[in-house]
């Protein structure tokens, strides 16, 4: 994995566990790999990684289980399909519309370029 210098690390991290839960690749149940295997495959500091994985446990989409590790809660995949429509509507959406208007690009151009992205 490629870090950038736009955010820390352990947000990189969070970021890209949640596109995997959201693309299924991390199902209802299954175990996130462990601290130590995330630390030493990515070359990053285990605090970095525990750092991450508390963030997903605060978000509430994974558990520790003592002795266990981390597991991916029932419902994650959902609750991350609702906070991220949620967010590309209230952030991307408006930030959208915004660069429409510098550009002088019109709601009808717009939908076109997306059905014509679509292959429609």
């Amino acid at each position: 994995m490629n870090w950038n210098d736009d955010q820390p690390i352990y947000r990189q991290l969070r970021e890209k566990i949640i596109a995997l839960i959201l693309s299924g690749s991390f199902k209802e149940g299954d175990p996130l790999p462990s601290v130590r295997q995330v630390a030493s495959d990515y070359q990053i500091n285990h605090i970095t990684v525990s750092k991450a994985y508390q963030e997903l446990v605060d978000m509430e989409l994974v558990e520790a289980r003592r002795g266990m590790g981390m597991y991916v809660l029932p419902n994650a995949q959902q609750k991350l399909h609702a906070m991220e429509k949620e967010k590309f509507i209230t952030a991307e959406v408006p930030a959208l519309l915004l660069r429409m208007r510098q550009l002088g690009i019109t709601k009808k151009e717009l939908i076109a370029a997306l059905q014509s992205a679509q292959g429609e």
